[in-house]
């Protein structure tokens, strides 16, 4: 075992050698004993944080200076049916940027940085650890056109990363529904409700539920309904960005 050890790091230091490793998004070779599941220091800078001042709940920015603790409007007005977000920043710069190339343009391999910025995130927002991981399904025709989930690969990512099981099918989309971007918040909660189902056991479970993006919140408010209406004891969710 030791010998095969031995011999792995060694053809891993010619690989690097010979093909050192790139940034997965921008080409530039990364730095000496940086892993390929990271950025490169440019694009690590492009990376907005979250703001200090946001609702502990949605991770939404306030909008006027509130104290951090201080619930958003919209949540203590309705309160939501999951119990926080973590959220890697907000949806600008390098994020988006690598969002979109990851969910518009087939650029798979952004799983691995993405994964790992969102495992960060959510180990650095505590929280009770979850007993599912579990992704924002996609409609089968929408799943047919794009060719995959992006919410199910970042989902098999943190899984990994927090040595939590992932349930792939545990959410189901009942209905196609038209795209949510451009809606108003009020278009966008009749759009999809009642396009989710819970297709299995959630009882008792807390669940992390996956998505690459929040902006009104309408379908993690949707999918989380639906799983704590099945049970479930406790639904957090995890973004990429938060718009």
């Amino acid at each position: 075992m030791e010998l095969w050890q031995r011999l792995r790091r060694e053809l891993g230091a010619c690989c690097d050698l010979l093909l050192p490793p790139a940034c997965l998004l921008c080409g530039d070779r990364l730095p000496a004993g940086t892993p390929a599941s990271e950025f490169c220091p440019t694009c690590r800078a492009g990376l907005p944080p979250l703001p200090p001042a946001r609702c502990p709940v949605c991770a939404a920015a306030h909008r006027t200076p509130l104290p951090s603790l201080h619930h958003c409007e919209v949540c203590l007005r309705q309160p939501p049916p999951f119990d926080r977000v973590h959220a890697v920043g907000p949806y600008a710069g390098t994020l988006q940027e690598a969002t979109q190339a990851f969910k518009y343009r087939g650029q798979l391999p952004l799983e691995r940085p993405l994964g790992a910025l969102l495992a960060a995130a959510v180990l650095a927002g505590g929280g009770r650890r979850a007993d599912l991981v579990v992704p924002v399904p996609l409609h089968r025709s929408r799943l047919r056109e794009r060719g995959y989930n992006q919410s199910l690969q970042l989902a098999r990512q943190l899984a990994g990363a927090l040595a939590v099981p992932v349930a792939p099918a545990l959410l189901h989309r009942n209905r196609a529904t038209v795209a949510q971007q451009g809606l108003d918040a009020v278009a966008r909660g009749g759009n999809l409700r009642g396009a989710f189902a819970v297709a299995g056991p959630v009882a008792g479970r807390r669940l992390l539920l996956v998505d690459d993006v929040m902006t009104t919140g309408a379908t993690v408010r949707e999918c989380a309904g639906v799983l704590r209406r099945a049970g479930a004891a406790a639904v957090e969710v995890a973004v990429l960005g938060r718009a």
